[in-house]
């Protein structure tokens, strides 16, 4: 059966990194099933003193096949009362929220409490994170406020299920893991990629990929390239491929006292999808070092391209990477970060890992996640 639904959170025209990726993608997958799908985003999403990369909004063309309404200002109740009335008035079967921050709350709750009195529209919330990574007074109302107006949640980590349920204990909520990210194009050779980017492709390349922010642990990777074991092999380099999104002058002085320079390729502009897949076809290696963590985007896209990974054991990161299988699982340590590295260039795993997720990431597919949210649909 047919469903009307839109989806409410960031997308195109904002460069929304991950999230505007993932609302534009599930918004294709529910199109494939037949629905009818609108996503309803912003005009501002974060006033300047929250946002701390170059700019909000992209420069890529809009996506193609899809429709998306640009209407909410998260600072301006205005904008919500009209959205929220703009959305309700269509009396959508199914609205489905992206909840990542603490400060959307007022903004997000109010749109959806005005949805609700319809009487019929089903208000669900993919809840990317419930307990925010960096902290502001306001986080614990700002929360109750919007998770009040839901009907029930989609997780995407064990963790984040956890810290939801100590909000909402008794509404309907449902773990589904992160689908793949299978929209930034066809696999390529290492020797296409390296071309694309100008790099040297007889070098070993790992990969950091993705906005610059404390929790995720750049500072530790450096830390790991800088072991004497990983000095010694001129012909592994270190890709950091995102904007930086907070201040870069700690990771210059890291750099500069470990004399990395050679090992570095620095590309920490913000990334556009179009070149996302020339990085991830260039590199043997991901690796995701993060302090905390409760899902990550990069996992799904180093899955599509068949990349082997090194994650950090916080959060939700291991429930998608079984060690020893598709890559390691390691504490956040530059020491033990080192030493997958090592390992993974010394004992001959890739063949044996890359064939191994050929084989795991079939499980993530989007017809199994949108299949999920029709039933959770069904039974608030």
């Amino acid at each position: 059966m047919a469903r009307r639904i839109v989806i409410v959170g960031p997308a195109h025209p904002l460069r929304g990194g991950g999230m505007a990726t993932f609302n534009e993608r599930l918004a294709q997958a529910f199109q494939e099933n037949g629905d009818d799908v609108e996503i309803v985003t912003f005009s501002l999403q974060y006033p300047s003193f929250l946002f701390p990369g170059k700019s909000q909004y992209s420069d890529e063309p809009a996506p193609e096949g899809l429709r998306i309404k640009v209407l909410i200002n998260s600072i301006n109740p205005i904008s919500w009362f009209e959205t929220g009335n703009y959305i309700r008035k269509q009396k959508p079967d199914l609205v489905i929220f992206r909840y990542w921050l603490p400060f959307m709350g007022p903004a997000l709750g109010t749109i959806a409490r005005i949805i609700r009195r319809n009487k019929y529209s089903r208000v669900l919330a993919i809840t990317d994170n419930v307990v925010p990574h960096e902290k502001r007074p306001g986080d614990v109302s700002f929360t109750k406020y919007f998770l009040s107006a839901c009907h029930g949640f989609i997780t995407m980590s064990r963790s984040v299920q956890q810290d939801l349920q100590r909000f909402e204990p008794h509404k309907p909520n449902l773990y589904l893991p992160h689908p793949l990210y299978d929209n930034f194009g066809a696999i390529e050779t290492k020797a296409e990629a390296c071309a694309a980017l100008g790099l040297d492709p007889k070098h070993n390349y790992l990969l950091f990929f993705g906005f610059i922010r404390a929790y995720k642990g750049l500072d530790l990777l450096l830390q790991a390239i800088a072991d004497e074991r990983l000095q010694n092999r001129e012909d592994i380099k270190l890709i950091v491929a995102g904007e930086f999104y907070e201040d870069a002058a700690p990771y210059h002085q890291l750099i500069a006292r470990y004399n990395l320079k050679d090992q570095l390729i620095l590309r920490t502009d913000f990334i556009p999808n179009a070149a996302v897949r020339h990085y991830f076809c260039a590199a043997d290696l991901v690796v995701q070092p993060y302090k905390h963590a409760t899902q990550s985007g990069v996992t799904q896209v180093a899955y599509h391209f068949n990349k082997p990974m090194v994650v950090t054991n916080v959060g939700g990161l291991a429930e998608l990477v079984p060690a020893g299988e598709v890559g390691y699982v390691v504490e956040p340590k530059p020491e033990t970060i080192a030493d997958a590295i090592l390992d993974f260039y010394s004992s001959g795993k890739q063949a044996q890992f890359e064939q191994n997720i050929r084989e795991y990431k079939q499980r993530f597919s989007w017809a199994t996640f949108t299949d999920a949210i029709y039933k959770l649909a069904d039974k608030v």
